[in-house]
Order: structure tokens, then sequence, then C-alpha cells
């Protein structure tokens, strides 16, 4: 039916009108030349509606000259009429043309701009920024290099922690994750601040205490970064005096100011992990169907009261629900109400190429550390190598996983040991 009306388009197609006293004979007639009507319904004051194939129209001029019956074209439909009309109206259809190219042309380029996600840093500091680097008002969307955009937007603007460049039709959308800052010292006792985990400096802000690390430093958990110990500034040693004067005399040395240090030390991390895939793997699976019982359990003894005696599953697992009797006066009654659902499992056995027991044992192990992985650590390097195994039925892949993070932890100064206590 719909490759009908889709031949019927393409061709063209008309409805015509015509006196209901002569349907019989005219239809009949035109059949008997080839010529198809469908759609034939009633329109009141006597009259009939139908439709025809263009094709057809001229055949049913003979058709209503034999008959004596005259039909009215009512509606032309299709292809053919559509150009017609066209070309009858030619400057609104170039006028048409010109407007489809022009949305076209236009939708190719970058109108809007759009920051989101930022709070201390302002729209116009990152639109600066992703301007030098290409992204502005009128750009074609095709020249647009999103990774360049996003790492120079995350390294010129201070203060951000994540960038996403995102394009879509005429408007990009660049969403910022901006940094955590440590709270404000509240207690007034100074704070240093500690690694929390092995790892190499990457980059660290300062906004209160002496830093005791710099970047390209290894650091092991528990080392002081930042210091809430200032020391006093340097003094220069005694200056020549000019001649004829006295030499300057030393300056009093100043104490150790001491803070609650605050800052930010993103660090290069490892993690490092092991999995094992076995060639050939047994287990059981949930299919989907399920039973429940509901029993009373009096002492060792268990009373069925609604559900299947005889489970219907072979293989299956079970979730039991206890509700006991309250205690009345310290006395506890041996009465249980029972709720168990089975599950019906059924039992597989999987075989594995190596290449499959590889793939699937490095999925499993970068799973496993990526739930590790603290709030904010973004993934710079994954690993995989397979390691050596005594049996031939398992392969175990090792994974490392390389992160950057801040690892920087607040910790009470100890006075006497002239620094945080491990």
């Amino acid at each position: 039916m719909l490759l009908f009306r889709f031949l019927s388009r393409l061709g063209g197609y008309v409805t015509i009108t015509l006196p209901e006293g002569c349907l019989e004979k005219f239809i009949n007639l035109a059949v008997s030349r080839g010529v198809f009507l469908w759609d034939v319904t009633g329109i009141g004051t006597g009259r009939v509606a139908m439709k025809v194939r263009l094709s057809g129209v001229q055949a049913l001029r003979h058709v209503a000259r034999m008959t004596g019956c005259r039909f009215k074209i009512i509606g032309r439909h299709g292809l053919p009429f559509l150009v017609s009309r066209m070309k009858r109206r030619q400057a609104m259809t170039a006028g048409a043309l010109i407007f489809v190219a022009a949305l076209y042309v236009l939708s190719s380029f970058v109108w809007f701009i759009e920051v989101t996600g930022n709070k201390l840093v302002t729209d116009q500091a990152v639109e600066q920024v992703a301007r030098q680097a290409g992204l502005k008002q009128g750009v074609p969307r095709w020249t647009l290099d999103v990774p360049t955009l996003e790492e120079t937007i995350l390294d010129q603007v201070p203060g951000l922690s994540w960038v996403g460049v995102y394009v879509e039709g005429t408007r990009v959308y660049i969403k910022v994750v901006e940094k955590k800052l440590p709270p404000p010292d509240e207690t007034g006792h100074p704070v240093d601040v500690v690694a929390v985990k092995d790892g190499l400096v990457k980059e660290i802000l300062v906004l209160s205490g002496h830093p005791e690390v710099k970047e390209g430093d290894t650091v092991t958990s528990g080392q002081v970064l930042i210091s809430a110990a200032i020391p006093p500034p340097v003094i220069d040693e005694e200056k020549e005096a000019p001649d004829g004067e006295d030499a300057l005399e030393p300056k009093e040395q100043q104490p150790l100011r001491y803070v609650h240090a605050r800052g930010i030390v993103r660090a290069r991390v490892w993690y490092e992990g092991v999995a094992n895939m076995k060639l050939m793997e047994k287990g059981a699976e949930i299919t989907g169907r399920e039973t429940t019982r509901f029993g009373i359990k009096l002492g060792s003894k268990e009373i069925i009261l609604i559900g299947p005696r005889k489970l219907p599953f072979e293989h299956y697992a079970l979730d039991i629900e206890v509700k006991r009797a309250p205690v009345w006066r310290n006395i506890n009654l041996p009465v249980e109400l029972l709720t168990v659902r089975y599950y019906e499992e059924k039992l597989y056995t999987r075989s594995y190429t190596r290449d499959e027991a590889r793939r699937l044992a490095g999925r499993n192990v970068l799973d496993s550390i990526r739930e590790q992985l603290p709030e904010g650590a973004k993934i710079v390097n994954e690993r995989l190598e397979e390691v050596e195994t005594t049996g031939s039925g398992t392969v175990r892949v090792r994974a490392i996983v390389e992160t950057l993070e801040d690892i920087g932890i607040d910790k009470p100064y100890q006075y006497r040991g002239g620094g945080s206590g491990a």
C-alpha cells in the first residue's frame, strides 16, 4: 500500500467527481480500459468522488463521452503538479532555494558561545583564552580543534581542574570544573598539608604556608608538602659601608610564623592490579524466572503456608527474609515468619580464546582500579601486560594506571617534631 501511494504521488493523481447515477457504468468502462480508480466516496448532493492517476485522465474523457457522464477535477496531487506550480512561481522557488542554502551555510558557523559550571572564574576570562585559541563568533565549525581548545583553556585559565568543549549546531558549550580549594582556617591552630600517598609532584599551588616540595619531586605518603611554619625572610650579611662610615649592624633574626597551610598539590600517582581469567569458565546466571514461599517456623519445624510445595527449578539462588515475634514480658517465642524467594539459575560453560581471555581480564582489572580512584582523579595513561602463569588454563593480566590527582590532606603541625607526625 505504501508503494502504491508513493508511485501515485510520483506520477501524479487527481480527484474527480461525477453524478452518482452513472457511477456503475462509468467504473465498468474505466476498468475495461485499464484505468484504476480508488477511494470512491459519496460527498452528498448526488455526487461521488474518486481518485485516478494522471496517466488515466485522458482515457476517462472517452469514458465520459460514451456514458454521457461529465466528471469534474477538484484536486491535483503529486510531483508533476508541484513542479508545474514551481515553474509558474520561479521567483518564489528561487527565493526558497536561496533561503535553504543560506540557512545551511549559516548553520556551519559558530554564533553562540556559552560557559557553564563556573562560579569563581569569570566567563570573560574563559572566553578570552578561547578567542586566542581560535574560538569566536563567526568561525567555521570545521576549523575548530576541540582537544587543543580544551587543553589551552585548562592551561591558561587558573583555577580550573577540567574543561570540556561541545559543539552543538551553531552553539558551543564550554563546560568547566573549578578546583576545590581547601576550606579556610577556622581553628587558629597551625596545620600542615601532607601527602596521603606516594607520587611525583606535577603542580603545586600554595595559598598559605611554606612549600616543602617543588614540581618534579618524588614524595612518599606522610611527607610534608606545604608546611605551616613559614621561615623569616633571608637577611643579607653585613654590607660594606661607604668610606668613612661604620659597617651596618646585623638585624635581629625574626622568629618562625605559623599558619594553617592551604594549597593544592597535584601529583602523578600509579596504581597496579592483577586479574586472572580462565580459558574455560563455569558458572550460573539468573534466567528471570522466580517463585516465592511464605511460611512459618516453629522451633525447628517449618510449615509452608503459601507457595509451591515442590520447587519448579533444578538450580536456583534464594533470598530469605525473617520476621520474628516480638518479645513479650521477657518471653521470647520461637516463632518466625519466613519469606523465601527462589530465583532460577542456568548453569553455563564458556570457552575463551587466549586473546578473549586477555581482553576480559584486562577489562576486569581496569574496572577494579577505577573503583579505587578518588573523586577528581584524572586518568593519564593505562597499560596492560600479560603475566606468565604456570598453568595453561589461566591468563593473568597486570594493569598499571597513571593518574593526576590532588594528594594533599590537612594534618596538625607537630612543634617538637619540626613538622607533621607520621
